[in-house]
């Protein structure tokens, strides 16, 4: 949901006449600050304690399951409906997805989730998907009742909350997305927000494997060890303090274009998705449900030739898990030894991945048809669109 103008411009503008583009500088000639100083800022407008920016979502994911300390033996539960990147990540540190369910809010199911739990289980990964809420609260009471950390994926629902609170500080660790296609954008970026220092030292660290040789890394609370490189430049972070500035008024009018369809629509005979918080939404979607798949394909053709474009998520490819091949085909790694599906540690953790494995997960996604909605759009826009799904509602 791009939204971007001449504050971001003249923020990298401001990073680029500095020369100081590496995000800890030149010691010899100061130093903007611009990522640390977003990092700041992030973490007190989600209300956490410490935050890190990465160079993307993946990243994010990656760091904070580092950060719990996931690995090797571990089992890591993930929604069958989220980007592959999701499911990736637990391979990334050594350990195995275990994918679950979605409901009917087309979030992680949290009966599924215990069904699914093991005493291999170090993670459940709840996704907020669309900027929908996940049911937070059954999540976490699964949580204190096993034992088992959360690490939210709240990388399509920057700026989005729960009761109050903000999508990714709920759990013990959540994580951020700042590419092209999300709330907040600076091209690519991800974060990484928690509470506990001990998480952040370790995410911290396998974001930046030279991060014992700068300042930056002088307060840690864990050892060093190997980690990768997540860093992320002061161009970006000169950006992303602009968009975090952006993010609550952007979605002030996402969420009054949601409200205004959904009165719109009242009478019309159309089913909405499930809402864990219909408050604190992003707003950029709003979901329908059907009987079938059948229905769901004619109210989009109907809605099409009343010129509204709707789409069902069952068509998403990406986010889809039948369609993750690395998943279903069990290659973990370009190479054999770094595979974690065939890592011995797994060997117990070992589970079928197959098309057809979470059914009702496929039959909620093809009864859905989705309709965006952006923060641009005027009152006339709206009208329009509510005037073309109730034609399109008559004609299923």
């Amino acid at each position: 949901m791009l939204e971007i103008g001449r504050e971001e411009i003249e923020a990298a503008a401001r990073v680029i006449e500095s020369r100081l583009l590496f995000r800890y500088g030149d010691p010899m000639r100061g130093h903007p600050n611009e990522c640390a100083k977003f990092e700041r800022e992030l973490a007190q407008k989600m209300g956490v304690k410490h935050a890190l920016l990465v160079t993307s979502g993946t990243a994010a994911l990656i760091c904070g399951l580092a950060g719990l300390g996931v690995g090797p033996g571990d089992e890591v539960i993930v929604p069958a409906y989220t980007f592959i990147a999701t499911a990736l990540a637990p391979l990334a540190v050594g350990a195995l997805p275990v994918l679950a369910e979605v409901d009917e809010s087309l979030t992680l199911d949290p009966a599924d989730v215990e069904r699914k739990l093991t005493p291999r289980t170090k993670a459940l990964l709840p996704v907020h998907m669309c900027g929908l809420p996940a049911d937070m609260r059954a999540i976490m009471r699964l949580s204190r009742k096993h034992k088992v950390p959360v690490l939210e994926d709240a990388c399509q629902a920057d700026g989005g909350s729960y009761r109050g609170k903000r999508l990714g500080s709920l759990g013990h660790v959540g994580a951020y997305s700042f590419n092209y296609f999300k709330n907040m954008t600076a091209g690519e970026g991800g974060a990484v927000v928690t509470n506990d220092p001990e998480v952040h030292s370790r995410a911290m660290i396998q974001h930046d494997g030279g991060l014992g040789f700068w300042e930056h890394g002088t307060d840690l609370k864990v050892p060093l060890f190997a980690g990768w490189n997540f860093r992320m430049s002061e161009i970006q972070g000169a950006i992303l303090r602009v968009q975090l500035r952006r993010i609550d008024g952007l979605l002030k009018r996402t969420r009054a274009n949601k409200a205004r369809a959904m009165a719109g629509l009242e009478g019309s005979g159309l089913r909405f998705l499930k809402h864990n918080d219909l408050e604190g939404e992003c707003g950029t979607v709003l979901g329908f449900l059907f009987r079938d798949q059948r229905e769901t394909r004619r109210f989009i053709a109907a809605a099409r030739e009343e010129g509204v474009f709707l789409w069902t998520p069952i068509d998403s490819g990406r986010h889809v898990y039948s369609n993750w091949e690395p998943i279903m085909e069990q290659r973990g790694s370009y190479h054999p030894a770094l595979d974690a599906f065939k890592r011995p540690e797994n060997r117990a953790a070992k589970r079928a991945y197959t098309q057809d494995m979470c059914p009702r997960t496929l039959d909620v996604l093809a009864r859905t048809a989705y309709l965006d909605l952006r923060p641009e759009f005027t009152a006339a826009d709206m009208r329009a669109r509510i005037r073309g799904c109730r034609a399109a509602a008559k004609a299923v």
